[in-house]
């Protein structure tokens, strides 16, 4: 029942697409030249032998598996990899990535004719899901076709797992559809665990490894010129309202510390124009990443309006706010910021990345604070430590080179299959 009720829903989708397409196509959300793959006309082609495929929502997804990628391309076995992911900034983060076998299309909507025509098309030997990803249609599709399934670095909230409950038979159906599951963390140990998943293991979280591409990323010169006499912070992954609490938190500073800049890096670069215009009223200087006008010496406010680059800002900036934090989001990934010697500041709200803060916090390089005042405070006491968290660095680059060889020896028992 709930199926045909979730079939129903997705054919509504289909209906009133044109409009949802034309509004996404106005906010800057959609490639005017490559939506129509959600709809499976494909711009890429298939090329002869096996193709494996990797799907993730957004960007920290497709970044995640970078370096796994960077490893099975290297196979011989594999002729082929498919990345499909559903946003915009996901897409523009893959061009950054110079791979040789590894193509991106969009994935396509959870229709069931689409997901049939997309797997008779793509022909994937073996399919990789990342994280929370599942799309009841597509997963039947594939285990109707019995091609092996994994959901890798898979994570389940509290919330998530509440909402599953509801629809507890069909739940079961749905993540029964996996071959094996590879738990982020050990929360979603528990939640797999109460829904039947018939194999487990935990591996680790996957994000904690570094690619080829990040470890050679360096800062636009232009930049460094900027910054040589400077003092700077940085706001990362931030969210509505937020870019507004750092400017303040940039006022406040101004006053104590001399030739202050704040590097802003939104979360979502196409709200740069609202955010420009939210800060407007507090008479600061301004200038954005992707403009090709020359960066002025009294620039309050740097955002960054660019995909890709945010690894390189990280190894310029020693403390770092990470955003979705002061308002009710959940939090971003403070692996990237960690991993580069950043001591981290966030708000209260970090429930997606739990067990991440904890060994943080362990290794006193992040810092809780819930309200301005108190990022203002921390932001002021370790721009004057000045210090890298070079012993955290190794750690985390030691961490997820295990995590790493560890799923690649995993992947061999499926790769020995095709």
């Amino acid at each position: 029942m709930i199926l045909i009720i979730y079939r129903l829903l997705i054919n509504l989708v289909i209906i009133f697409s044109p409009i949802i397409l034309i509004i996404r196509l106005f906010k800057k959300k959609e490639d005017l030249s490559r939506f129509k793959e959600k709809f499976c006309f494909f711009s890429e082609k298939r090329k002869n032998g096996n193709l494996i495929w990797f799907h993730g929502a957004s960007v920290g997804e497709i970044k995640s598996i970078v370096p796994l990628i960077e490893k099975l391309e290297k196979e011989k076995k594999i002729n082929q990899i498919l990345v499909t992911s559903s946003t915009l900034s996901s897409s523009k983060i893959f061009k950054k990535f110079k791979f040789k076998k590894t193509i991106h299309q969009f994935f396509p909507i959870d229709k069931l004719s689409f997901t049939e025509k997309f797997l008779n098309f793509w022909k994937p030997s073996l399919v990789i899901f990342i994280d929370s990803e599942i799309w009841p249609n597509m997963l039947l599709s594939i285990n109707k076709k019995n091609i092996p399934i994994i959901l890798l670095n898979a994570r389940i909230t509290r919330n998530s797992f509440k909402r599953w409950l509801y629809f507890k038979s069909f739940a079961l159906k749905i993540f029964n559809c996996f071959d094996i599951t590879f738990p982020q963390n050990k929360e979603t140990i528990g939640y797999l665990k109460s829904l039947k998943v018939k194999k487990i293991k935990f591996l680790g979280n996957i994000k904690f490894s570094e690619n080829e591409h990040l470890l050679k990323s360096k800062i636009n010169s232009k930049v460094k010129k900027f910054t040589k006499n400077k003092n700077y912070w940085c706001a990362a992954s931030t969210h509505d309202n937020e870019e507004a609490m750092c400017a303040n938190v940039h006022l406040k500073l101004k006053k104590k510390i001399k030739n202050l800049v704040t590097f802003i890096i939104p979360r979502h670069i196409q709200r740069t124009g609202d955010i420009v215009n939210s800060l407007q009223d507090l008479n600061l200087n301004i200038h954005c990443h992707s403009s090709k006008k020359s960066i002025k010496k009294n620039t309050d406010i740097y955002i960054v309006d660019t995909y890709g680059e945010t690894n390189s800002f990280f190894k310029t900036n020693n403390t770092v706010f990470l955003g979705g934090s002061l308002i009710k989001h959940g939090g971003q990934n403070p692996i990237e910021a960690a991993r580069n010697g950043c001591k981290i500041i966030y708000g209260p709200y970090v429930k997606n990345f739990k067990e991440v803060y904890k060994l943080l916090e362990k290794n006193k390089v992040s810092y809780k604070v819930n309200n301005i005042e108190q990022l203002t405070s921390k932001v002021g006491i370790l721009m004057k430590k000045n210090k890298e968290s070079k012993n955290l660095e190794d750690k985390i680059n030691k961490l997820g080179k295990r995590i790493l060889e560890k799923t690649l020896f995993e992947f061999k028992f499926y790769l020995n299959k095709i």
